[in-house]
């Protein structure tokens, strides 16, 4: 076995989740400049911020939640476009590894069960694999017009 492959592989890797995460906590810093948070709720602090949730609106959580699958569906694009091998198998490695991220997330950071239930199901796995499906689409595209 060569060990070219792998190290590229690994490092696509690597790569795309730091560039998933980062667009993931990008959009999740702005959120509250987008949304305003609700009066006298300061969220600069770990513990103000942990005194504000039971005073957030479902609007609240709009934005936290989109940044989870749009994070995923980044990292995921971005691997897929590397020339590696098993692209689907690494999409859903990078949808488990932020679903690991999401329970870490929720485990630091109490949310409403109706957002647990939403992020865990719907923001890290459905990401990956419809990642898999558009760029499989998109790279047959490339394919048919280079023909």
């Amino acid at each position: 076995m060569q060990i070219y492959p792998r190290l590229q592989n690994g490092l696509s890797l690597v790569c795309c989740l730091i560039l998933g995460r980062c667009l993931n906590m990008g959009i999740f810093m702005v959120s509250s400049t987008i949304i305003q948070p609700t009066p006298n709720a300061d969220l600069t602090t770990l513990e103000e911020l942990f005194k504000a949730m039971p005073l957030m609106e479902p609007k609240h959580f709009l934005l936290p939640f989109l940044a989870q699958p749009i994070g995923t569906l980044t990292g995921a694009f971005i691997v897929s476009l590397f020339p590696i091998t098993h692209k689907l198998i690494f999409d859903f490695i990078i949808g488990f590894l932020f679903f690991l991220g999401g329970i870490t997330n929720i485990l630091m950071l109490p949310s409403p069960l109706w957002f647990t239930f939403w992020d865990l199901t719907f923001a890290y796995i459905p990401s990956a694999y419809f990642d898999y499906h558009l760029t499989t689409r998109i790279q047959k595209k490339i394919k048919q017009s280079k023909n």
